[in-house]
């Protein structure tokens, strides 16, 4: 029976075993996908260009209806009114078609409390530019899936890079922060920051007054002026 060479045998089996162990990193343990394995939570960001930030879990709870629950699979965000192009927009449309952006912004509650958080998200802006908002447009209206509604002056989204946020601290917002989208209403009262955020509107009515507009809260709601009228 003829030999194998010692030397190139052991350089062969080296070779077999570097690429079967690149072979299971790379695609896995056959069958592994198929077991019961429970995914960990992410772990949020609590530093930011070195400055602290606040937990999500430093909320109140102060929702006019308790937390919603919507599922991303059914989820749509309606961008409709002065608009040329209204939209229908799926949660991973709105995820993958535009450009995503990230900032450190405080939110102050009329309760007295506020947190500082790294808040990632997509520009209003970009969602109207795709829906092509009418020139007579001056203001945006907020509904969300509670039946809460508010709105900002259109001139006010546009020069704030007003963000809607899919996540902070780098983490999808959980249920009870607003997923699947948050308004970052930046320096405006937190009433401002509309939670489940399910349509947008387009509109020439400054004068329109959401859930705690309407019951005396400032329609401008800026934080160095006073929150009730």
């Amino acid at each position: 029976m003829a030999r194998v060479p010692l030397v190139p045998f052991v350089i062969f089996l080296v070779l077999v075993v570097v690429i079967t162990g690149y072979a299971i990193s790379v695609f896995g343990i056959p069958g592994l996908r198929e077991q019961n394995i429970t995914p960990l939570a992410a772990v949020e960001i609590r530093e930011y260009e070195g400055e602290r930030l606040s937990s999500i879990a430093d909320f109140r709870e102060n929702s006019i209806r308790g937390p919603q629950y919507i599922s991303p699979d059914t989820y749509r965000l309606n961008v409709t009114g002065l608009v040329d192009q209204p939209l229908s927009l799926s949660y991973d449309q709105v995820i993958e078609r535009y450009p995503h952006y990230a900032k450190r912004v405080t939110l102050f509650c009329v309760e007295g409390w506020d947190v500082t958080l790294l808040w990632e998200g997509v520009l209003v802006e970009d969602l109207l530019a795709d829906a092509k908002a009418r020139p007579e447009a001056d203001t945006v209206i907020f509904y969300a899936a509670d039946g809460y509604s508010t709105s900002l002056p259109l001139d006010d989204i546009r020069d704030r890079d007003i963000m809607m946020a899919y996540a902070m601290n780098g983490v999808t917002l959980p249920p009870e922060r607003g997923f699947p989208f948050q308004l970052v209403a930046e320096d405006r009262w937190g009433y401002k920051w509309i939670k489940w955020v399910t349509a947008i509107e387009v509109s020439a009515d400054p004068s329109y007054r959401g859930y705690w507009e309407s019951r005396g809260f400032s329609q401008e709601a800026t934080i160095n002026r006073r929150f009730f009228e």
